[in-house]
Order: C-alpha cells, then structure tokens, then sequence
C-alpha cells in the first residue's frame, strides 16, 4: 500500500527517487543492479506506478539504466569528494579508483586577469602561472580544472608532475608549509559544448562548477581555481557542526 494515498503521483515518484538516489551514491546496491518493481514497492510501501516513474527520473538524470532482461542498472559508481577537508582528488579517492591527469595547458602568463589578479591579492603585472588539466577517474573523464597559481609558487608548480601529482602536494613542496585553508563556492550549472565534448557528456547536461580559493598556512592565496565536475559520477559532501555543538578531540 503506498504511504502517500492522495498525493500527487508526480510528487509521490520525486519523493521515492529521492530515496533511491541516496542509496545509489551510498553503495546501497553493492553490485550495482537494484530489485525489480516489485520488490522495491513492498520495500518502500509504494504502488508499482509509483516505483515506475521515480525509476524514469532517475533514468533520464543518467543515474541508471533499464534493459529487457537484464533489469535495472547503476550506469556509473558515483565517487564523493568532501567539501570539508581540503583535499586533491588523488587524495580523496585513493584506494576507491585510478585518477589521472591530461594536462592541457601549463605555462607562464605575463599579466594575469583582473578578476583573478585580484582574488590572489597581487597585481596583475606580476604574472602567474595557468594549469588546465582533465582528470580522468578509471578511464572516464570526471572533472575539468584550471587554476591560476601566484608566480612564486606557480612556477614550482610547472616543475613538478602535473600527470602523477595533485598540485596540493606540489604547492606545499614549493612552499615548504602545509596549505591552511580554502573557499568553496558551489554551482549547479549546463555543460557548455567546450566541457561537454571534454567530459564525454551531452551540451547542457549538468554539472558542479567548483570556484575554489586556496591559500597557505599564513593566509596568503595562492591558487585560485575553477573546477567542472560530472554531476552522474561525482557527489559533493561535506560534515556540518551546529554552532556550540562541535566537540574537540
């Protein structure tokens, strides 16, 4: 008997995908192929029409995919990268899968732009340095980064390897000090035809646009980064303290 007599049958299938979409980027099916209709009804004491459209949601967000008998499948593992820890990608799926790095560009930019110039807290005549790299993640890509690095450190950087490292690692190495924080801002954007025809997806699918502003342990910046992140493999998390509620250990 399904939960949610009265309501809307559109509501009803949001309300049960929502359900499902936790469990798909949780690991909830182990092997990657979810129960049929049936079985996912009395689960979730949901009607099997109900069932049926919330698996259409999921199937046109590219989630999943269903074949005459074969079933229902997860298309891809999707792979979480924590917003509170300030990680490289290497760093955060080490051990969950294989990344590497298709550097694009690497080079030396005489003046820097303004906007990025001032992020960085430097004039723009002091120049800095452009990373573009394609990360790809068991052979499929996964993210678009570029970054503008300060001059100093940016040239380090360009000495070190792009297609092995993360350039946290490189940008601590040149420093000689650990970094000590970033900001984040997140967007839910559409893949323009540029990054679609990079990351393997349809113009216009969506994607997370990471604007990331690292800095060193002093507080001064030093990499100011733009980041297009494949919404269907990657999901974004992050641990969340009430304020007082924190507790040290």
């Amino acid at each position: 008997m399904d939960h949610h007599v009265g309501r809307p049958r559109a509501e009803r299938a949001r309300q049960l995908a929502d359900v499902l979409r936790q469990q798909i980027t949780d690991d909830g099916f182990a092997d990657g192929t979810l129960p049929d209709e049936r079985t996912l009804g009395r689960r979730f004491g949901a009607s099997r029409n109900a069932v049926r459209d919330a698996l259409a949601l999921l199937r046109r967000e590219g989630l999943i995919t269903r074949r005459r008998g074969v079933g229902t499948m997860v298309v891809l593992s999707k792979y979480g990268h924590g917003l509170d820890r300030l990680t490289g990608l290497a760093e955060e799926l080490t051990g969950r899968g294989t990344v590497t790095n298709e550097v694009r560009a690497a080079e030396e930019v005489p003046v820097l732009p303004a906007a990025i110039a001032t992020r960085l807290d430097v004039p723009a005549e002091s120049g800095g340095v452009y990373v573009e790299r394609l990360r790809w993640l068991d052979g499929l890509p996964l993210s678009l980064d570029t970054s503008y690095l300060t001059a100093d450190v940016g040239r380090a950087v360009l000495a070190g390897d792009l297609v092995r490292r993360d350039v946290f690692g490189l940008i601590e190495e040149a420093a000689g000090s650990p970094l000590g924080r970033a900001e984040v801002a997140v967007h839910a954007v559409t893949a323009d035809p540029d990054t679609a025809a990079l990351l393997r997806i349809e113009p216009g699918a969506a994607v997370f646009a990471l604007e990331r502003l690292t800095r060193l342990a002093d507080g001064r910046p030093v990499d100011a980064e733009s980041i297009r992140v494949r919404a269907d493999r990657m999901t974004l998390r992050a641990t969340l303290h009430r304020a007082g509620t924190r507790t040290t250990v």
